[in-house]
């Protein structure tokens, strides 16, 4: 079967928005409490990622259609079938709870008067993340089974939109205008070391959903694994997680206490360069899980 290359990309890009929308604001502004220092301007970076979401949302509705009815173009598509699918799927129906949730989430960033501004955007753009759910392997179950099964692709994107908002954060304030002065390699110091228990529960809630995720989608067996497109993306993807895994380890026993010992005694940049490094390589492997994320859901997982 030959890979569809748009919806693949349109799904990354929702990816990708999504957990910065969400991911961004909870670890600059909750967790390491950075985010209302000058140059951090989270309330442009939400409602950037909240326009360009209602934009690939629309994308992605158009591609659904042309899939779901297997017409050859997109002139061929009837507003009738689009309205149709939009309002009587469980996909169209998240996709309006998305664009609804990216609505909001921009009218609470672009109004800073509104009371509970915060709260409400990162609620907003927790509802939007999770509405990806739908568009995944989770919607084809009935039940208990379907109960299940969503319920982890929920908890899954809501864990890797705090890992992935979690790096973009780190890689901002390593970057060199953020650690140009002393105050801001300490801050980083803190950061990072102070963000070990949170990942510990990110990654613990990432492996168990990512396990119930794959028993529902393939059961309780390893032999697709060898011999499907499926099995060889997921296996590319566990092999990238385990690579941020190790990079996470690093970064948490060895350059960050590194780090810390250097800014006391003075000389930090050979720390910083190494703890800046690792930072983008991670980033980096989490890009391209996103992408066989992405490309995983366009796949039937059997033979």
């Amino acid at each position: 079967m030959e890979a569809d290359w748009a919806t693949i990309a349109v799904r990354f890009a929702l990816y990708a928005d999504m957990m910065l929308l969400f991911g961004v604001p909870l670890a600059a502004k909750l967790w390491l409490r950075v985010g209302g220092r000058p140059g951090w301007h989270c309330g442009r970076v939400a409602a950037g990622a909240a326009g360009a979401g209602i934009v690939l949302s629309v994308a992605s509705l158009v591609l659904a259609v042309k899939t779901m009815t297997g017409v050859e173009s997109y002139g061929a598509i009837d507003s009738d079938t689009v309205w149709m699918i939009a309002t009587e799927t469980g996909f169209g129906v998240a996709w309006q709870v998305r664009v609804f949730a990216l609505l909001a989430c921009l009218l609470a960033t672009l109004a800073p008067c509104l009371r509970r501004g915060r709260v409400i955007q990162l609620l907003a753009a927790a509802i939007a993340l999770s509405t990806l759910a739908w568009g995944g392997h989770g919607v084809m179950d009935e039940g208990t089974r379907h109960t299940v099964h969503l319920s982890a692709d929920i908890i899954h994107l809501l864990a890797a939109g705090a890992w992935v908002g979690a790096l973009v954060t780190f890689v901002r304030m390593s970057s060199p205008d953020c650690t140009a002065t002393d105050d801001g390699v300490a801050e980083l110091s803190r950061a990072a070391n102070g963000f070990a228990h949170i990942g510990t529960g990110i990654v613990v809630a990432l492996v168990l959903t990512g396990t119930v995720n794959y028993v529902m989608i393939a059961g309780p067996t390893l032999s697709g694994l060898l011999t499907t497109r499926y099995g060889a993306l997921l296996l590319a993807k566990l092999a990238l997680f385990g690579a941020m895994l190790a990079l996470a380890a690093v970064n948490r026993y060895r350059l960050g206490p590194r780090l810390a010992h250097d800014v006391r005694t003075g000389d930090n940049r050979t720390a910083l360069a190494a703890l800046r490094r690792s930072l983008r390589f991670e980033s980096g492997c989490a890009m391209l899980v996103l992408f066989l994320v992405a490309w995983l859901g366009t796949l039937s997982p059997l033979p």
